[in-house]
């Protein structure tokens, strides 16, 4: 089981479904709501956190399944992108948070982030885009075969659910420029102890849409449908071009969703962009926030 001590801010909880929704909520002021992706959590936004935190209120949940959350079955839980968006609205409202938020999203975190964005476009007043996506598959992108073993085989389930495979080889694929640190790559996966624990990581990779018929694939439509609502809105873009699967072409897609966007892209580093080049992508965000002229426009 993994300890409180894991994470380097005050644990909070929601009891949500019948389930501890675990979150950070660090610091006064404006919002800034992180969301994490698969298969990581709140740790990888700890940084950020630290830096912000000083001047907002940050606050990181982790998804039902992962970090410090519990881990249901099935049969308690509904591992899906819509279920994931109405957690984070959920703990949104029982912190009274409605106006004036900086989103910032990662992976996963993408879809759900912007998935509650398009309910209440008004509410956001900045976005910080790090190597996600919130759209579909771009048409000229391949579906990686590692992620696919993954979401459609028996080897797949075995992989994750065994080993730990997809946790643990991300904490070394994921950076490109510098290897994580021992205990660092140890408390990435440490969430992830058991076959029970491991659900949500396989879930996650199983609720991909790839075709109409895919269960989250309108979700991801209409999550789509609605970057129009964001073009005007500050947008900061810090994308590690060697990730594997958001790579340039998801990259190209944002660009043309949000073109007043400041892009930054690091060609030496991977998917954890926080973790690859934190020392430079945290004062650019920082700086982004607290910046005056990085306000919603009127």
């Amino acid at each position: 089981m993994v300890t409180e001590s894991l994470s380097p801010f005050k644990c909070h909880y929601l009891k949500r479904n019948g389930q501890q929704y675990h979150y950070v909520n660090e610091g006064h002021g404006e919002p800034v709501v992180m969301v994490h992706g698969n298969p990581s959590w709140s740790f990888y936004y700890r940084n950020l956190v630290s830096a912000l935190s000083k001047s907002h209120q940050c606050i990181v949940p982790d998804h039902i399944g992962c970090g410090l959350s519990d881990k249901p079955s099935d049969a308690d839980y509904d591992y899906t992108l819509n279920q994931r968006i109405d957690d984070l609205q959920a703990l949104l409202e029982h912190l009274d948070v409605k106006e004036n938020i900086t989103l910032v999203v990662h992976d996963w975190g993408g879809m759900i982030g912007m998935g509650y964005a398009a309910r209440y476009p008004l509410r956001i007043k900045r976005l910080v885009i790090l190597n996600t996506a919130a759209f579909h598959l771009p048409k000229n992108k391949a579906f990686p075969w590692a992620i696919w073993i993954c979401r459609n085989t028996l080897l797949g389930t075995f992989l994750i659910r065994g080993f730990n495979a997809f946790a643990s080889v991300a904490s070394y694929v994921g950076v490109k420029r510098k290897p994580m640190a021992k205990h660092i790559r140890q408390a990435y996966v440490a969430p992830f102890n058991s076959w029970k624990n491991r659900i949500s990581t396989l879930r996650f990779v199983q609720d991909i849409p790839l075709k109409p018929s895919d269960h989250s694939y309108q979700v991801v439509s209409d999550i789509a449908d609605s970057l129009s609502k964001f073009t005007s809105l500050p947008a900061l873009i810090c994308w590690g071009s060697k990730d594997f699967v958001f790579d340039k072409h998801s990259l190209a897609r944002w660009k043309t969703e949000l073109p007043q966007a400041q892009v930054h892209e690091f060609s030496d580093c991977g998917h954890y962009i926080l973790e690859d080049a934190s020392d430079e992508v945290v004062p650019l965000i920082t700086d982004f926030i607290t910046d005056e002229n990085s306000k919603r426009p009127d």
